[in-house]
């Protein structure tokens, strides 16, 4: 959990290039491709991890409305990037001119429950790292290129020499 402001800003903006750099590997051509009927695509996920950015924070009263709500998925991953840039930076501002860190512990109705304004952060964070992961397993069962985020992806271990861990 979150003590302060400046700590969720930091974890942010790694987690957000992190983010980015998944976006960024997915060809247009491998977009919409769904694995099953039970899975999302590429560009969904995407969407869906974009739309987060202003449905929490309007949730927990960091934005004045949830923009994205019922905005379609744009036509390309360039529009998507572009718009969750947007978002995340809106995110930050109104997370540092709204929120101070003494009142982390405050709580605010979210889902039906009362959370602390340090666990909406945390859950930011989750949920932005459980879809990238979504992201990666599916982006291996279509043959694609997984980048490298906490360490190097099984395609990267040849640039240190090694070889790609089983």
């Amino acid at each position: 959990m979150y003590r302060k402001i400046e700590d969720f800003i930091e974890d942010w903006k790694a987690e957000e290039s992190a983010t980015i750099k998944i976006f960024e590997s997915i060809p247009e051509s491998a977009k919409s491709t769904k694995a099953t009927e039970h899975l999302r695509s590429l560009e969904r996920l995407a969407w869906h991890i974009t739309q987060t950015l202003t449905e929490m924070p309007a949730r927990a009263g960091l934005v004045e409305k949830d923009v994205l709500e019922h905005e379609p998925i744009p036509a390309s991953f360039e529009e998507i990037i572009r718009a969750y840039k947007k978002y995340s930076k809106e995110l930050a501002d109104n997370l540092q001119k709204k929120w101070k860190d003494d009142g982390l512990t405050d709580t605010v109705e979210m889902y039906g429950q009362q959370w602390e304004k340090r666990k909406i952060l945390s859950v930011m964070v989750l949920h932005q790292v459980h879809h990238r992961g979504q992201m990666t397993a599916l982006m291996r069962v279509l043959g694609l290129k997984v980048p490298g985020i906490y360490g190097p992806s099984k395609e990267e271990w040849g640039a240190y020499g090694m070889p790609a861990m089983e």
